[in-house]
């Protein structure tokens, strides 16, 4: 059976991976080759806000080594990514054109939302027992250079995700004066994470029952292996992990770097791990930590696979996506039986539309995310509603959403009551192009059609049908038990800017039931 060489470059904040996959239905995803370049990019970044010249010249060097490495495997296709340490310079587009210039590759720099989204697929892909350990209240930590990812999973669904920018090389590059001054440096870490896990219990954590901490990090496994050297096991109890980290602080760390084989060059990044993986424990009350192998290549080569349809995934993770902008509304307090009927109606007209509109799946999934929060505002401010559900959109992380994405999604929702700006007035400070202005304007188009057919909030309508067979006039059937008149007299005036976007009229046919 054919297979396809896959490779993954993952720019990280200190080190450079390339991962070459063979991918195939039958034998499923087989890592060929995993090369490793450590360069600590993130040191620049998070402590001056550039990657020197030095960096990029050596960075430059590595990723055409790599395109020297992919072509002797006969890698087909590849994706390289960048993650927080090139996504938070200031001179970002000038770097990404400096590296494609000298090496012909266009590093495609993830919003943080992609990157973790990526990073649950490859947990996917490596742990079997993923699906088991979601059913129950589990928070998955991503414990990176630049930050820390907290997801809670319930019952299979993605509850919350949030972002702490504490990751282990900001935080060594933050105290690195401190731990020259003091011995009490793993109390200053704790100390500086303190205020924001405690915000976090306060704000997502209460009345949740959280029993197993996933964690995801560079040393979990060294960890995993140090406590069950004379077992083999993927779980470790709470108090089997406060009981190495008493001793790991009692020891010499040059020993212990030793005993969990860990190099030289990564000992100055254990400690800020430590106490990261230590609070965390204590602030989620979790009974045991599972640990799991998870790469960003891992994900970049399971999401290729999914798309290319190679594999299909046992779990939905576009019902993740979903399922976070579900919690956000419910956050903002939206009204959840009006968010129904929204997503009925709109979702069947996209669907009847398909050969008019030319979008794809992925466009269906951001009108969808677009109904569920379009009133998300009016917990702040009902006469700005819009205004307030835009900024309120693009404030929030949706996982798996890039920020063009969520870009789209916010610009919908505004202009669902709001004036629809120009392209030119949109794309000014914007990374939005034409091709996404008209996503914006024809998925707009759909959800004032289908906020008009439930205006008065009342979910009048019972059953709803598209039909489309006459190539200027798209009728909508509804069921009703109740008056239509208000929904009536406000369907034909948001028909109006339908018509203008598709040149199909709406027309409403309405039948008591």
């Amino acid at each position: 059976m054919a297979c396809t060489m896959f490779g993954a470059i993952d720019v990280g904040s200190y080190e450079i991976n390339l991962k070459i996959y063979e991918l195939s239905a039958r034998r499923g995803i087989r890592e060929i080759n995993h090369v490793k370049h450590r360069i600590e990019l993130g040191k620049d970044t998070y402590a001056t806000g550039r990657i020197g010249s030095a960096m990029v010249d050596e960075l430059c060097l590595v990723l055409q080594d790599f395109q020297r490495i992919m072509k002797e495997f006969g890698v087909e296709q590849y994706r390289a990514c960048a993650t927080s340490a090139i996504r938070e310079t200031k001179n970002m587009l000038i770097l990404l054109d400096r590296i494609y210039q000298r090496t012909g590759i266009r590093l495609e720099v993830l919003s943080n939302s992609e990157q973790r989204f990526l990073g649950y697929k490859s947990i996917a892909y490596n742990s079997e027992r993923f699906q088991q350990i979601i059913e129950k209240g589990t928070a998955i930590v991503d414990v990176g250079g630049g930050s820390i990812q907290i997801s809670l999973f319930d019952k299979d669904n993605l509850v919350t995700t949030q972002n702490i920018r504490l990751g282990t090389l900001r935080l060594r590059e933050r105290l690195s004066d401190v731990a020259q001054r003091t011995i009490r440096y793993s109390d200053v870490l704790e100390e500086i994470m303190n205020n924001e896990l405690r915000t976090y219990r306060r704000l997502y954590l209460k009345d949740r029952n959280i029993r197993y901490l996933m964690l995801v990090g560079d040393y979990i496994d060294g960890i995993n292996r140090y406590i069950h050297r004379d077992s083999r096991g993927d779980q470790i109890s709470r108090e089997e992990f406060i009981t190495f980290y008493d001793t790991f602080m009692q020891k010499d760390p040059k020993v212990m770097m030793e005993e969990l084989g860990i190099s030289q060059e990564n000992s100055s990044l254990l400690l800020p791990t430590l106490v990261i993986y230590k609070r965390l424990l204590e602030e989620t009350g979790a009974e045991k930590v599972v640990t799991v192998g998870m790469d960003l290549g891992d994900g970049l080569a399971y999401d290729f696979a999914e798309q290319q349809k190679i594999l299909k995934s046992p779990h939905n993770f576009e019902n993740d996506i979903i399922e976070a902008a579900r919690n956000i509304a419910k956050r903002y307090h939206t009204n959840r039986s009006h968010t129904q009927v929204m997503e009925k109606i709109s979702l069947a007209i996209f669907d009847k539309m398909k050969q008019v509109h030319g979008l794809g799946k992925r466009e269906r999934l951001l009108l969808q995310i677009a109904v569920l929060l379009h009133d998300c505002g009016k917990y702040i401010n009902m006469a700005l509603s819009s205004e307030c559900s835009y900024n309120i959109i693009m404030a929030t992380e949706i996982i798996g959403l890039s920020h063009r994405e969520r870009e789209i999604v916010a610009n919908v929702v505004r202009f669902n009551s709001g004036p629809v700006l120009g392209f030119e007035e949109l794309a000014s400070g914007s990374t939005l192009e034409q091709a996404d202005y008209m996503t914006i304007v024809k998925l707009t188009a759909i959800l004032r059609v289908a906020n008009a057919l439930d205006r008065s909030h009342k979910q009048k309508i019972k059953e709803v049908r598209v039909s489309w067979k006459d190539p200027h006039t798209m009728q909508i059937f509804v069921d009703t038990l109740e008056d239509l008149t208000l929904e009536q007299a406000l369907f034909y005036e948001k028909a109006e800017f339908f018509e203008s976007v598709f040149s199909i009229r709406p027309v409403l046919k309405a039948k008591r039931v």
